[in-house]
């Protein structure tokens, strides 16, 4: 499985409707289930974003698709970052030139 983290901000939708956020959270981790993914890590967070989610894919496919997907609802807008962790990144560095 591949490591992703979302950074998201709230449309104004998804602001006015604030509340709903915690259903709107549950819906989008069983979305990612049913695609073959999982939430590791979820924030509510202060500053640019308004929470940072850490999940893992099958592929880029399957992350495109989960984002897309959260876009269209229209309550959040997202920037996700592929993630490589300790042992791919150390791999990585040893393969430099």
């Amino acid at each position: 499985m591949t490591t992703y983290i979302m950074l998201a901000h709230w449309t104004d939708q998804g602001m006015r409707n604030a509340r709903d956020s915690p259903e709107r959270l549950n819906k989008a981790r069983q979305l990612l289930k049913d695609i073959g993914g999982d939430f590791k890590l979820f924030f509510l967070t202060m500053g640019k974003y308004d929470f940072v989610a850490v999940y893992e894919a099958p592929d880029d496919a399957v992350a495109a698709r989960f984002n897309l997907q959260l876009g269209m609802l229209g309550n959040v807008r997202t920037q996700t970052l592929k993630a490589f962790p300790e042992p791919a990144y150390r791999e990585i560095m040893r393969t430099l030139a």
